[in-house]
């Protein structure tokens, strides 16, 4: 399962901070993180404050991830335009992707145009994960570019990869 995947590249690559903020895509990363003691993983309350507490523990060496859905990357951006790329700051962005492939909810369709458009902007490099064969070189070679970059990287979660969130 693409969950799995991904926290065996988490481990592999000692990411063990999991901050979130509840999203029922990210569901399967979220009880995986819970569920095995290598991580710490805990709810944010906002996407801004996820990313403030993934940026502090990289400051203090500690290495850490940071989920949300599309919708609340808007929250976020103020904290990543103002910290983690001017300072630098390696933090990988997991982004549960809403608003395309017949979206039920028509409010999650304006972010959804907007989320490469603001990564580019903010000259954070993003990759689309939508193929399970592809997703554990892909993740590992990601995490490898955050540390080794210094810089904040996005792994944008397409419904073709985890099936999206549908409205039954």
């Amino acid at each position: 399962m693409w969950s799995t995947t991904i926290l065996d590249a988490f481990r592999g690559n000692d990411v063990r901070l999991v901050a979130y903020v509840p999203d029922k895509v990210l569901i399967p990363l979220i009880d995986g993180a819970h569920a095995d003691v290598f991580f710490t993983a805990f709810s944010a309350t906002r996407e801004e404050e996820a990313v403030g507490i993934v940026a502090g523990a990289a400051l203090g060496g500690k290495r850490g991830a940071v989920l949300m859905q599309s919708s609340g990357f808007g929250n976020a951006i103020n904290a990543l335009a103002s910290l983690a790329v001017p300072y630098q700051v390696p933090l990988l962005l997991i982004i549960s992707e809403r608003g395309v492939l017949g979206e039920f909810n028509a409010v999650q369709v304006p972010i959804a145009r907007t989320v490469r458009p603001v990564l580019d902007a903010l000259a954070i490099p993003h990759v689309t994960l939508s193929r399970e064969d592809e997703l554990a070189f892909t993740v590992e070679r990601t995490i490898a570019q955050v540390y080794r970059t210094q810089t904040p990287v996005a792994l944008i979660l397409s419904p073709l990869l985890t099936g999206g969130k549908n409205d039954l």
